[in-house]
């Protein structure tokens, strides 16, 4: 008498019937995920209560613990992943990415997507209109004039690093290779949030919004790029 399938190996079968699916599901989970997290975290600024109950005692605690030398290190970090050298950055990759791999198709969504990222920060900074943390808290008083929610350089750092890696793994995939890949994300992604953070320039909600919304993009770059190579793969079989 057989074994019964067992429901991973029919979760497989059901999937790979179903090629579109497939191409979708992971990436409008990841979508579903960052929308939630981030209309939470935007009513909790709103209605100041919530998670945005923790945003003045985690930027006073950072305030009183400042250093010199982590000073010096995450103000260069926030440095690099602001507007005037992050841009700089990508276009420098997507540039070389591109002539080196002949092949456009991954830098231009990159790129699109920092340009999204740009456009969502800019517009959502601009209706909800949340002041910065008091000039007294900021490392540089009155460096940052702009409104606070949700954190620009985050949401920068966040989609460049998440889409990034998602481009290069997805073409190599391998265990070993995405659990490094998604390490170093992480890490930079939790840097610059935390220089923001550390030099008094945004509070906790801010950043953890960004991170929301580039994980949002996330998969919206995955559901695009997914349907694409399944396009493709169509049309080959049709030649």
């Amino acid at each position: 008498m057989r074994d019964e399938p067992s429901s991973r190996s029919r979760v497989a079968k059901y999937f790979a019937g179903r090629p579109l699916m497939w191409a979708t599901v992971s990436g409008l989970a990841l979508v579903v995920i960052g929308l939630t997290v981030f209309f939470g975290l935007l009513d909790s600024v709103v209605e100041r209560d919530d998670f945005s109950l923790a945003d003045r005692p985690v930027l006073s605690w950072l305030v009183v613990n400042r250093g010199p030398a982590a000073t010096a290190i995450l103000s260069s970090i926030t440095f690099i992943s602001g507007p005037l050298v992050l841009p700089v950055i990508v276009v420098v990759v997507c540039i070389v990415w591109g002539a080196l791999r002949h092949q456009w198709w991954r830098p231009l969504v990159l790129l699109a997507a920092m340009g999204v990222s740009t456009a969502v920060s800019v517009a959502i900074k601009a209706v909800v209109a949340r002041p910065r943390p008091p000039i007294t808290t900021m490392f540089v008083p009155s460096a940052e004039t702009s409104a606070s929610f949700p954190s620009g350089h985050t949401i920068g750092a966040a989609t460049f690093l998440f889409v990034g890696a998602y481009l290069v793994v997805s073409r190599r995939p391998g265990a070993w290779r995405l659990f490094c890949w998604c390490v170093a994300a992480l890490i930079g992604v939790v840097a610059v949030a935390l220089s923001r953070l550390y030099l008094g320039y945004h509070f906790l909600t801010d950043v953890l919004a960004a991170v929301a919304l580039a994980l949002a993009i996330l998969g919206t770059v995955m559901i695009v790029d997914r349907l694409r190579a399944l396009r493709g793969s169509r049309e080959s079989r049709h030649v």
